[in-house]
């Protein structure tokens, strides 16, 4: 080669790069609509989703009181006035629900709350436990083992045997015991 002399290359090397680059481009896009990226994305996008909700029934459970007796309990709303303590009558609206979200009960469909004297037993123990503290106006959230629900025996018809149960709160009203109920407890 002369000095000044035009080095001619071949073509091939000329056009090398933008030929690779074509070559890649075209890889990228058979991999991208092939089968095997389309499951690999989905997955992923499987992964992520159940991380996300994972992490978020965490957080949802880390708000939830455990009382030695192993009943797990939320304050949805605080109400306010007196606090309802064993020996008073309290007149609560709840929702049942079973862990697969289906509803067994509710006072809600028939207008009418539920009154019992708290800490009597005249109700399942979790929920003389999990009422009491509440204020009128207050909604809580209570998730009851099965020793402190129906047991082994559940309720036939309604609810399995060993069955944790999911309620839904609200502390309508404290009522005074009436005279007679003062007079002879």
């Amino acid at each position: 080669v002369k000095l000044g002399e035009q080095v001619r290359r071949p073509m091939m090397r000329r056009h090398a790069p933008r030929l690779a680059s074509s070559l890649v481009a075209a890889s990228a896009r058979r991999w991208l609509h092939s089968p095997l990226f389309r499951l690999s994305a989905g997955s992923s996008l499987v992964l992520a989703t159940q991380r996300r909700s994972l992490c978020e029934s965490s957080a949802a459970a880390a708000q939830f009181v455990v009382s030695a007796s192993g009943l797990k309990y939320r304050d949805d709303a605080v109400g306010s006035g007196e606090v309802a303590a064993a020996g008073v009558t309290v007149a609560v609206h709840y929702t049942g629900k079973l862990e697969n979200g289906k509803v067994f009960d509710s006072s809600l469909t028939r207008g009418q709350p539920i009154e019992f004297k708290l800490g009597a037993g005249n109700v399942i123990k979790g929920w003389d436990e999990g009422i009491a503290g509440m204020q009128p106006g207050g909604k809580r959230t209570l998730i009851i083992p099965p020793m402190l629900g129906y047991g082994a025996r559940g309720a036939p018809g309604a609810i399995p045997p060993n069955a944790t149960l999911h309620f839904e709160c609200e502390l309508v009203a404290i009522r005074e015991p009436g005279f007679f109920a003062k007079l002879f407890g």
